[in-house]
């Protein structure tokens, strides 16, 4: 993994950077496993439910494999791709029985690497495997919450769990977030860190490469005026003046809660996750 930091030939490549990851393969995406992507631009039925989205250089969906269910089939790394989708590495996937697939990849997952699913397997990087077959300690990603239901936690890029404990049919885990929280023992889980754990450490540089994106323009709200914006009005680089941040509409912003009391998996969160300082 490396950061490549371009020359300073214009002001938008001034502080420019870009990751490199060492294990990519030189190849095309898998034409089977791509999919039409069609964008919504943050907007339902036309109405923006989500600002400052649209744009964005044009991409299709590559097709992954959550689930993993082809239990003690054997397969073969052929690639290690990047996804204009998501911040992980994705490696592609050659069965014993002929069939391709896309699985995220695994920190120093490389081609030719071999991965199997079983209820218990050999405890390699990359290999998947029940929670209750995992020794405690270890280091695992791409968890599914509900058995069968596929991988649904622990997928972004560098992010893993640590297994805490198991008791009573349940694995005690302890996310990137700090959060601990219990799953089903019998739930799968993936030896390893997610791969491509560098991913926020480059500098976009300019503008327009944000909007390549699909980011566009944001304006703060005390630029506004007070018709516009609760945080508007006043004279030059003016302080907010209320007791708190709100959004345009007049909600509380920033550090407020926007979990739902009654949530229904709230019982399996043993503690909740740090506050920020």
């Amino acid at each position: 993994m490396a950061v490549k930091v371009y020359k300073k030939n214009t002001a938008g490549r001034r502080k420019m950077s870009i990751v490199k990851p060492e294990n990519l393969t030189d190849k095309k995406p898998e034409k089977s496993l791509l999919k039409k992507l069609n964008k919504k631009v943050g907007r339902s039925h036309g109405k923006i439910s989500i600002r400052h989205r649209g744009g964005g250089a044009k991409k299709k969906y590559r097709v992954i494999d959550f689930k993993m269910r082809k239990i003690g089939v054997e397969s073969i790394v052929e690639a290690i791709e990047k996804d204009p989708n998501r911040s992980a590495l994705i490696a592609l996937m050659l069965d014993t029985d002929g069939e391709r697939r896309y699985i995220l990849a695994t920190q120093n997952m490389k081609v030719g690497d071999k991965v199997i699913v079983d209820e218990k397997t050999p405890m390699t990087e990359g290999n998947r495997m029940m929670l209750k077959n995992i020794p405690v300690g270890t280091t695992v990603c791409n968890i599914e919450m509900v058995p069968g239901k596929g991988s649904q936690i622990v997928r972004s890029a560098g992010s893993s769990a640590l297994l805490q404990a198991i008791d009573n049919g349940m694995a005690q885990l302890k996310m990137p977030s700090t959060e601990i929280r219990i799953v089903r023992e019998d739930c799968f889980a993936t030896i390893g860190q997610v791969s491509n754990f560098e991913h926020n450490i480059y500098r976009i540089g300019k503008a327009g490469r944000r909007r390549h994106m699909g980011w566009r323009p944001a304006v703060r709200g005390s630029a506004m005026n007070p018709v516009d914006h609760p945080h508007g009005g006043g004279e030059g680089t003016q302080p907010i003046g209320l007791k708190y941040p709100k959004t345009p509409w007049g909600k509380p912003a920033l550090g407020v809660k926007t979990r739902k009391k009654k949530n229904a998996s709230n019982k399996f969160i043993i503690r909740r996750r740090k506050k920020r300082k």
